[in-house]
């Protein structure tokens, strides 16, 4: 996976000016663009969309620095007209485009990316892969923002609003795996931007021939491969770690790259203020050829 990114960046830079397809790109890669996203994303700490604009940005820098008219140069980074490349140079260099030409600055590089892959050891990756039939998942669901780190407290509203009672309905309703009551995370952005909108589910898993109540909401997952990763300590902070570890240890290291589903979380164990908790982080995989592919 660190080749694909770092040949990945590679392309990119030939195509700065031009079109860029990268689902194409990434299946000349052998990968997916939804698992090239998230890895790169994980990774860099910028969304890959991010990336490409603040390359583009650099390079069109140093043109609107020259004679050039600004039309010219935002057709052929990518936009239709001055003002739309004039509010992505001023998102990367706090000013805009005609204020650069006139002053000289400031402006704000952004470094071709290289991807190295260090090996630490300081997490513990207790996975498990997994096959699955199809199930479904049924709950309470809403839309809330992506929040990387600590608790998400949209999450913890939408938990506290479900009656006491309802949680006991849920947990009798649940008959398979994953099991217990469930913390479900559905249309994430492939980019994974903080503060993007997802859905939420707080729920139970079912088999698909489970009648449910017509109140609570449902999706039917499909039949396959799982992994599953267990945690135990702080909670979310250690939840939150070993998921991040996902991408730069367990997915670099391992023929699996993630496919399109929900990201589960099942509490199996936790501390009556919910300090602590032992928690399977359930993620959907599929076997990645690892070929090196050069488009």
């Amino acid at each position: 996976m660190i080749a694909a990114l770092n040949r990945l960046v590679e392309l990119l830079e030939d195509r700065l000016t031009g079109d860029l397809d990268v689902n194409a790109l990434a299946t000349g890669l052998g990968t997916t663009e939804y698992h090239l996203r998230r890895m790169f994303s994980s990774l860099a700490g910028m969304p890959l969309s991010e990336y490409i604009r603040r390359r583009r940005m650099t390079l069109a820098a140093a043109e609107v620095l020259g004679d050039e008219d600004l039309l010219s140069i935002a057709v052929r980074h990518g936009y239709g007209s001055v003002e739309a490349f004039g509010r992505a140079f001023r998102s990367v260099h706090g000013v805009g485009p005609s204020a650069v030409r006139r002053d000289g600055g400031p402006l704000r590089t952004q470094s071709q990316l290289r991807f190295r892959l260090t090996v630490e050891g300081n997490i513990t990756m207790d996975t498990r892969v997994t096959e699955r039939p199809a199930f479904n998942l049924v709950g309470h669901a809403m839309r809330v923002p992506l929040i990387h780190q600590g608790a998400n407290p949209h999450i913890q509203a939408h938990i506290a609003s479900v009656p006491a009672a309802e949680h006991a309905r849920l947990k009798e309703l649940s008959n398979t795996e994953p099991t217990g009551l469930l913390q479900v995370s559905l249309d994430v952005d492939p980019d994974y931007v903080e503060g993007s909108e997802l859905t939420y589910v707080h729920g139970v898993a079912v088999t698909d021939t489970t009648r449910t109540p017509d109140d609570l909401w449902t999706a039917d997952v499909p039949a396959g491969t799982w992994a599953v990763f267990r945690t135990e300590g702080g909670y979310p902070a250690t939840l939150q770690a070993v998921w991040a570890a996902t991408a730069t240890d367990w997915f670099p290291s391992n023929p699996w790259r993630l496919r399109p589903g929900p990201s589960i979380v099942a509490v199996l164990d936790h501390a009556e203020d919910f300090s602590t908790a032992t928690c399977e982080l359930w993620l959907p995989v599929e076997h990645a050829d690892w070929t090196d592919r050069r488009p």
